[in-house]
Order: structure tokens, then sequence, then C-alpha cells
């Protein structure tokens, strides 16, 4: 309560009337400087909350609206730090570093000169395109009179005039209705039927490898959902129900391709390197309640693998449990690539599994910030931030990596120790300074970025042990996105069986892929072969090992020549 008191008041105060009014201004005064903290103190936690909500609303929007690529989010020169890389290295050979150990290239005039208005049709383009097209020559010739009538007579025959047209062709079909012949003895005992010409893939079905191979093809390639394929098959005036088709892809998967997948898996253990990944699904009966979430686990192998061996693995499961990569990986002794999650870091304190980390999701609430803060600064002020000042650093030890990607294994670990070494050291001690100052909110992206790297800073320098361990698992993420992409078609599978099948198929389909082969052809020729061998799968001389992607006896159809 405020009290005021004119001169002639104050000077009828007592010495002691003063002491106690000053002492009770002082009083006042510090209870006002208490309020005053507590107000500043709630006023700095709002701003920051504001900060945290304006960060997340940016970057929602940047998400919706804006590029989905995390490169180039800064001007070049934010990457361009191949000095600051030698630097860092101290004796390390510039000119080494630039060229990545490869002779520099160096453009001709006809490459700096010619702007993209005057750039000239590529010569054999169009019959580099149609070389490998099944060819039909199709003769425009004159008959003898209208030659006599325009001609006359001794006229000679120059070189063909030839100019090509792609004709497409949409689906067809063919009944192929088999006569097998009935034979009886005299005496009407005995029968005989005459030989059929192959195998049925399930009994008293109209299934061929052909039309299985197509369904596969459309559905697990090219992300289309069986409902709608049965539309465009009705279209092309075959009824075909979609749950017909479901059951053919199961059972298929089931007595024939599964057989392929599990070949596949053995062949996965024995590779040195494993990349990991994983995403949601929903199965609704898997006798659990609506929306509860499934997962797809996706394995393949290490995107530097030597061997020839291309092999992608998808692995449904109901949860995301650490046991589900346990019981997988229980015949698997080597590195394996991943994100944070914690499962993949017990796996490697439980048995002889190292774990490597990613700097793509290093990078990632980096890049989160920029693009939440992109529209309100200009990139001078964005390389000054936290996060740009992270991306710079991560993007020059990518950029190094990334001159090396095609050399030897030897040469890459080289070449990561002398270089790439020290500017990894300085990254994680400037991310720890930036902790300790407390120079960002922990909660912003930015902290939740710098908290990452540290925590995973063991996992992260895994790959400067080891010449063949990639700087992120960004491969494993890209074999896992068509499963995402068709996701998004079909939004939901139906049964377990269902999602167990998509696993199979998908695997051979991405697994055909990256081995260069065409998913249709190899998914028919598999199908032919194994309707023809599973009755012999007991045989100790059955072997699946010339079925496999990498097989140099598959038949040329299987292989793509692009």
């Amino acid at each position: 309560m405020e009290l005021e008191l004119t001169e002639k008041q104050l000077s009828k105060f007592t010495k002691n009337d003063i002491i106690q009014l000053l002492l009770q201004s002082m009083e006042n005064e510090k209870q006002l400087r208490k309020e005053v903290s507590e107000l500043t103190r709630e006023l700095k936690s709002t701003n920051q909350q504001m900060q945290l909500i304006i960060e997340k609303w940016n970057l929602a929007q940047a998400n919706r609206f804006g590029r989905s690529t995390e490169k180039k989010l800064l001007a070049d020169e934010a990457y361009d730090q191949l000095e600051l890389a030698v630097m860092y290295a101290e004796c390390f050979n510039e000119a080494e570093a630039t060229t990545a150990g490869q002779p520099p290239f160096e453009p001709d005039m006809d490459t700096v000169e010619v702007g993209a208005h005057k750039r000239k049709k590529q010569k054999g383009k169009r019959e580099k395109d149609l070389k490998d097209i099944p060819h039909e020559e199709i003769p425009c010739e004159l008959t003898e009179t209208e030659l006599l009538e325009k001609l006359g007579p001794g006229y000679r025959r120059l070189k063909d005039e030839v100019y090509k047209r792609l004709e497409f062709v949409p689906a067809s079909f063919t009944v192929k209705e088999y006569h097998v012949a009935v034979y009886v003895s005299r005496d009407g005992k005995t029968f005989v039927k005459g030989k059929r010409p192959k195998k049925d893939l399930f009994r008293n079905s109209i299934a061929t490898p052909s039309l299985l191979a197509a369904i596969l093809n459309y559905k697990y390639v090219n992300a289309m959902p069986i409902h709608r394929l049965a539309q465009d098959f009705r279209r092309n005036d075959l009824e075909l129900a979609p749950q017909v088709m479901c059951s053919w892809v199961i059972k298929g998967c089931e007595v024939y391709l599964s057989l392929i997948y599990d070949e596949l898996k053995k062949h996965l253990f024995k590779q040195p390197i494993i990349q990991i990944d994983e995403t949601t699904l929903k199965v609704t009966n898997d006798g659990r309640s609506a929306g509860t979430p499934s997962y797809m686990w996706t394995y393949l192998t290490g995107e530097f693998d030597a061997s020839g061996q291309k092999i992608v693995i998808y692995d449904y499961q109901k949860t995301r449990a650490t046991d589900h990569p346990r019981k997988f990986l229980s015949d698997f002794h080597g590195t394996i690539v991943s994100d944070g999650y914690i499962s993949y870091k017990i796996l490697s304190e439980e048995k002889g599994i190292t774990a490597a980390g990613c700097y793509a999701h290093a990078r990632r609430r980096f890049a989160n910030a920029i693009k939440a803060a992109k529209k309100d600064l200009t990139d001078e002020q964005l390389r000054n931030t936290v996060a740009g000042q992270a991306l710079e650093r991560l993007g020059v030890i990518y950029k190094l990596e990334g001159g090396w990607k095609e050399q030897p294994s030897e040469y890459r670990l080289k070449m990561r120790n002398s270089v790439l070494k020290p500017l990894v050291e300085e990254y994680f001690s400037w991310a720890k300074e930036q902790i300790a100052k407390k120079t960002v909110l922990p909660e912003s992206e930015t902290g939740e970025g710098l908290a990452y790297s540290v925590n995973q800073e063991i996992y992260l320098k895994a790959f400067l042990e080891d010449g063949d361990i990639p700087i992120d698992n960004s491969a494993a993420e890209r074999a896992i996105r068509p499963f995402c992409v068709g996701r998004k078609n079909w939004n939901i599978i139906d049964t377990i069986n269902g999602a167990q099948a998509s696993a199979i198929a998908y695997s051979i389909a991405e697994t055909a892929k990256a081995n260069n082969l065409k998913p249709y052809e190899y998914f028919r020729y598999l199908l032919t072969e194994l309707a023809e061998r599973v009755d012999t799968k007991m045989d100790a001389q059955f072997t699946l090992e010339d079925l496999m992607p990498w097989s140099p006896t598959l038949p040329e159809e299987c292989r793509r020549r692009i």
C-alpha cells in the first residue's frame, strides 16, 4: 500500500520513525524485485514455448507445402568447404581431397559453351532405347503394276527408307484348353493318359505362372490394389474376383515363393553388414483391437557389398519389440546399420553384433530447424544459427565421403581415417559445447538434433572403423519406400497370412530389382520352375541356387538390359 508523505509531515518524524520507514521501503523493494523476477521468468518461459510452437507450425507448413528433400537447404557456399576439411586434416593434400584419387574432369569448349537452349539431340539415342524391344519388320512396297505405271520399265530399287514407331498392346488373355488323350486296354481294366506339358500351380485352378506373376507384379511392383486390378481385368473382358486373386497370392507365396525367401535369408546372414529399417502397417484381423499398428521390417545387404548378391528381405511382425530383430538375426554375426531405435543397440550389447548409426538421422533435426526458420531469416542468418553450423559441418563430411563412394573399401577406410576422423571429432566436440552452453532450447528441433548426435556418438563413429560401413542408412529407407507407396494405395491388409505373403512377395520383387532383373519375368520363371520342383523338395539333390537372382543360368528374358 503506497503512502504519500509531505515534507512537513516528514519533518515531524523522529529518527526511529525514519529508520522504520526506510526498512519498510527496502522490504517493499525486495518484494517487488522478486515479483519482477518471477514475471520475467514466466515471460521467458512463455516466449520459449511460443518459439517452439512457431517452429513446429512452420515445420508443419514446410513439410506440407515445401520441398521434402533435405538437400540444398542453405546456399551452396555452406557446403563448399573443402578447404576447411583440409585445414582439419592438416597434412592432407588438397588436390587429392578434391579429386578423391581420380583424374580431374576438365570440361571441353562444347561443354562450357553449350547452354540449355542449344542442347542437341543425342545421336543414336532412339536406337539405343529400342534395341532390346522385339522388332517386327513391316514392308511398305508397291506392286509391279504400280511401279511400271509410275517409273516405266528399267526401274531400280534403292536402299529402303526406314522409320520406327512403338506400338502398345494392352493386357490380353488367352485361354489354353488342353485336351488330354485317354486310352484304355482291350479288357477295359487299364487306363493311361497323355502326358501333360507342365504341372498346375494349384489343383483345379485356372491360375498359371504368367497370370499369378502379373498379379504379383501389379500389386507389389506397381502398387496397384487387387480390387483395382480386378476392375482393370473386367474392362478387358475378364471377370476375376479380388478374393480369388488374393487367395492365389497367399497360396503361391506359401507353397512356392517362400522357398526362395528362406534361401535369400540364408545368403543374407552370410554377409558382413546388414542395414535395417521398419515401418508401420495395419492388419485388420490379427486378434487385436482395430487400429493397433503392426510393423514391416526390412533387412538388406550393405550398400557397399561387393559379393554381387544384393538381397532385400521384408519381415512382418505384430509389434516393434526387440525380440523380433533378435530372433531374425539369431544366425547373423556382423554389423547392423540402423537409425537410433534402442532395440538395435540392445542387440549389439547381447551378441556378436556391431551397431552403426545413421548420419541422415543426425542431420534431419537440423534440416527441420532450417525449414522452420527459412521464411523468417536470410541465408546468411540461417548459416549463423546453430542448426546452420551443424549442417555446414555435416555437409563437409558428406561431400568428402561422397567422393570416395565408388572407391575400394581399403581406400575408403584410409581416407576416412586421414580426412574425416578429425572432422567427425570436431563435430561432436562442438555439439557437446552447444549443449553445455545451452545455446538452444533442448525441446527445439536443433536441441533434439544435438542430443541425438551426442547420444549416438559411439554408433555414428563406427563407419570410421570399416570401409564397408555406409555413412547413413538411406539405402534401407529407399528399400522400404516401395512398401510405403503400396501401403498408401491399399491402406490395410486383411489377415496375418496376407501380411506374411506380402513380406515374401515384396522381398522377391525388391531383390529382383536390386539385381537388375525384370520382376514380372522373374516371378513367372520362379513359379514355372518351382511348380515342377516342389514335389521333389525333400530330395537330397533339390537345390534352389540356380534360381537365385544373381544366378548366371537365369534366362535372358529375366534380365534388364538398360
